[in-house]
């Protein structure tokens, strides 16, 4: 079952009851209102039907109890700095019942192995993105196929990188220069609020999987605590970015990210993908991937089920 995102961008009171997530708006409270109408503004949400929540307002209240059972069901709980965007992401410390033989079998990954998975890792990721460029500007892709198809263990020669360039330099015609930078021009908001959305997703994943997200395949930066969940999004970022040139298309405004742009990147879990040549949501997807990198740890699979983009109407 797809779990909800939820979204918190005005002040509100989260707390817990009878295993349900309560939300009170405390302009509401506040009020000389009857109680019957008070009571009536009060939502309450099934924890268990929820994947990830994102509270983005500096007035937003949550009780230790809420936290608790929001981790204890493997819930993504996201917090936003003073610019809207994600700047902390909090998970359980235990996701699965065998998590100490995971963590074993992950640590114990030999070299040779988790090159081998960064192979099929930037393989694949670049093999979405000359699906997303070639069905969105009709540019040519062959040279990313080919680059795609001669990535070696460990990609000794940086055929991620180069691919990258190229796509990056064609992804967006009418934005003359364009560079992805964290801080750079737009679209590059939408991109990081979306990758955050994306990251989390991931990072859940891994952990429901018995992973430790910090313990990365090929990403190793000391003080990033999610090197394994970086990689292992790498080749679902594409369908971040296809869905970020779909909201320019529209015609909305994206130098800012507003609340109509949240609610659209905020359907980053429930998008459609395609893995194991099955369609089904992302969040699901994602669990897929987690658990087959666990197989592959531990010998039993020999292959990360990512999930693949269209190329030209047919699986790419």
């Amino acid at each position: 079952m797809i779990k909800k995102t939820l979204y918190f961008g005005n002040p509100a009171y989260l707390s817990l009851k009878n295993k349900q997530l309560v939300i009170k708006m405390p302009e509401v409270e506040k009020t000389e209102l009857p109680d019957s109408i008070k009571e009536s503004a009060i939502v309450t949400v099934p924890i268990e039907d929820t994947g990830v929540v994102v509270l983005d307002n500096k007035q937003i209240t949550i009780t230790h109890g809420a936290m608790e059972a929001l981790l204890e069901n493997n819930v993504a709980l996201i917090t936003c700095d003073n610019n809207h965007l994600p700047v902390g992401l909090m998970l359980p410390l235990c996701g699965n019942t065998t998590q100490n033989e995971r963590f074993t079998k992950q640590i114990e990954a030999s070299v040779p192995l988790k090159k081998q998975l960064w192979q099929q890792t930037v393989q694949q990721k670049i093999l979405n993105q000359a699906a997303v460029l070639k069905s969105v500007t009709g540019c040519e892709v062959g040279n990313m196929m080919r680059w795609a198809k001669d990535v070696r263990s460990g990609d000794p020669d940086n055929l991620e990188g180069r691919a990258a360039v190229y796509y990056w330099r064609n992804l967006f015609p009418d934005i003359p220069n364009f560079t992805r930078e964290r801080e750079g021009m737009s679209p590059n908001n939408l991109l990081n609020y979306g990758y955050a959305i994306l990251r989390a997703v991931i990072a859940r994943s891994l952990v429901s999987s018995g992973l430790l997200p910090t313990l990365g395949i090929y990403h190793h930066n000391r003080y990033n605590a999610y090197c394994l969940a970086d990689d292992i999004m790498e080749p679902y970022r594409p369908y971040v970015d296809k869905l970020v040139i779909e909201l320019m298309s529209s015609g909305i405004d994206c130098s800012e990210i507003t609340k109509e742009i949240k609610q659209e990147l905020l359907q980053i879990p429930t998008l459609e993908v395609i893995i194991g040549k099955k369609r089904s949501p992302l969040m699901i997807a994602s669990t897929q991937t987690t658990a087959s990198l666990y197989k592959c740890f531990t010998g039993e699979l020999r292959r990360v089920a990512y999930p693949v983009l269209e190329l030209n109407g047919k699986n790419g």
